[in-house]
């Protein structure tokens, strides 16, 4: 409350001084003119008194006969007796003096101020009041020029002048009077605009302190207290409005995170606003450089036809964009075995939108089934054709040797032990596939799973003389299934150390984050994977190289179960040729929080 006394104390004295100084300046100009009136009315009795006295010595020819005593006579018929009659000659000589017996023995007084300006003056008129050395009293002196002589008249400036010449205590009492009933009348209106302010200033400080305005807020009956009452409507629908635009916008953001299409908003100046986890692995499937930013959008050449619309519309347009014409552009290239549908929307403000989506993947769901059927035939083609014409020599040839017939049943043997561990491995991808919610979900730190993978392959580590470059903090944690995620670390180390080659180095690194997910890589500097291979690494029983994968005892199955693990986590997976050598595997993993 202290906020409300002090503002309408500040604004009764901002009020108050402004009225004080038009009071006073009035009450000076009306002094002054009072005074000035009175001292005219005190000057017209002694210019009457020294009119009289003028032509007392014309008619009696006084100064032409030196007869100065004849002047004693004149004061008998003067009425008021502190009138005081001086004859000065233009020399400064006292010729008379009504209060001094021995007047020609008084100095000199042609330097008396009224006399210098009654004779200096163009009205030959002069006044003055000051102490008389002669008389030792204080005198109103009023002078006049008479050519050969001064006749100078003065009253005795005593009380009743004083008193005479002082403004009258009714016009003062009067100004005080109105100051007061202004005085009060200045309280009452800021108590009013005091009480408005407050409210609104304690309505801007719950809005400050980021509290919810909930009671309701009465005004006064003013102009100020409806702008008030105004502002507080204003603002309760301008938050409506906010709360319903965060909560479309959060809606927004969680969509965009379970898309599969890889969505990215920008600001004017190109800086990334808003990026969903498909959008940095399609760029990092685009692009030629390794472990990019979603900024690096605008560096890779692949994107020509997306970077040539945005400088047109974007850094290089100065129209105004039309609601409803916003510019918009639709290409699709084609990258490492990848074809992506590129798309690009301009905002009103220049902001834009990019819009990238795999559309291979729908080409893969129309050949899972065929290349499913076709992989698993091919795969047990060979294990059955081995077993029935190692049985066909046997049941046909009975003179075949035992030796023989026994190499022949050890060979059907192991091809049948081959066929179980395919139907086995199939039996597996199945149930994981009907299985709805196998996983448990909880904190996981990377770094011990990455050194537990690196202890189980040590011995072939070892033999191939691979170094190992691990990116990854220790203290860096996902929220997932443990066996899945090691089994996603496990699957690609093993695969870069069995077809990678010798004397290979070997990367995990953690190279980017936004709000939801980590995006790590795991690559090598090996021979890489041939182009046409890329864009179908991930499929059930793909070989890059069939008879080298079957006699490392491989199924085909590791890089499938990478990319289901990492599906499940609700990340991305993707595949790609370094630019100076070796594959470079992409996947993003979801973060924990523990708030």
């Amino acid at each position: 409350m202290s906020f409300s006394i002090n503002f309408q104390r500040k604004l009764f004295i901002y009020y108050f001084i402004v009225f004080s100084i038009l009071i006073a300046s009035f009450l000076a100009f009306q002094y002054y003119r009072e005074k000035q009136f009175r001292i005219g009315q005190l000057e017209n009795n002694l210019n009457t008194i020294t009119d009289i006295t003028q032509e007392f010595i014309v008619q009696n020819e006084i100064i032409e006969n030196q007869q100065f005593h004849l002047m004693d006579s004149l004061m008998q018929i003067i009425p008021s007796k502190d009138t005081r009659i001086t004859v000065i000659d233009k020399e400064g000589i006292v010729l008379y003096d009504s209060f001094v017996e021995n007047y020609k023995a008084m100095e000199n007084h042609l330097q008396r101020p009224e006399i210098q300006k009654a004779k200096y003056a163009d009205s030959q008129f002069g006044s003055n009041i000051r102490f008389s050395n002669t008389t030792k009293q204080d005198f109103y002196y009023s002078a006049h020029y008479y050519t050969e002589y001064f006749i100078r008249t003065a009253v005795v400036y005593n009380v009743e002048i004083k008193n005479f010449l002082k403004v009258e205590r009714l016009f003062i009492l009067f100004v005080v009077f109105i100051f007061i009933v202004s005085w009060i009348i200045l309280s009452i209106v800021t108590k009013k605009i005091s009480e408005s302010i407050t409210k609104l200033k304690d309505f801007a400080i719950h809005l400050r302190q980021n509290k919810p305005h909930t009671e309701t807020v009465h005004f006064p009956s003013n102009e100020l207290g409806v702008i008030s009452q105004q502002i507080i409507t204003m603002y309760n629908k301008l938050a409506e409005a906010k709360n319903a635009l965060s909560l479309e916008k959060e809606k927004l953001i969680k969509h965009l995170f379970v898309l599969n299409e890889g969505v990215a908003f920008f600001s004017p100046d190109k800086q990334s606003i808003l990026s969903n986890s498909h959008f940095v692995q399609y760029l990092n499937l685009i692009s030629e450089k390794s472990s990019i930013h979603p900024e690096h959008l605008f560096k890779i050449d692949d994107l020509s036809g997306l970077l040539k619309f945005i400088k047109k519309h974007v850094d290089e347009s100065k129209e105004e964009i039309h609601p409803n014409k916003l510019p918009q552009m639709e290409d699709t290239i084609s990258k490492n075995g990848y074809y992506f549908d590129i798309k690009c929307i301009v905002f009103q403000d220049r902001s834009f939108e990019v819009y990238i989506n795999d559309i291979t993947k729908l080409e893969k769901r129309r050949l899972l089934k065929q290349q499913m059927t076709a992989n698993i035939a091919h795969e047990l083609k060979t294990p059955v054709t081995s077993v029935l014409g190692y049985l066909d020599t046997i049941m046909g040839d009975s003179s075949i040797e035992e030796d023989k017939k026994n190499y022949f049943i050890e060979k059907a043997y192991h091809q049948t032990e081959r066929l179980t561990r395919l139907i086995d491995d199939l039996s597996i991808m199945n149930k994981i596939d009907e299985t709805t919610d196998p996983y448990k979900f909880t904190p996981i730190a990377i770094k011990p799973i990455i050194d537990e993978v690196l202890d189980t392959n040590q011995e072939k580590i070892k033999s191939q003389n691979a170094s190992i470059i691990i990116k990854v903090d220790d203290d860096l944690k996902v929220n997932g299934d443990e066996s899945s995620v090691s089994s996603i670390f496990q699957n690609l180390v093993d695969n870069a150390l069995n077809y990678a080659g010798k004397d290979i180095k070997i990367t995990i690194d953690m190279y980017h984050q936004d709000e939801e997910f980590y995006y790590f890589s795991i690559s090598d500097n090996g021979k890489g994977i041939a182009e046409e291979h890329l864009s179908r690494i991930f499929e059930r029983f793909y070989r890059v190289d069939a008879g080298r994968s079957r006699n490392m005892g491989g199924t085909g199955l590791g890089l499938a179960i990478v990319k289901h693990a990492v599906t499940v986590h609700k990340g991305k997976v993707s595949v790609k040729n370094a630019p100076d050598g070796g594959a470079e595997f992409y996947f993003s993993l979801p973060k924990y929080s523990s708030k």
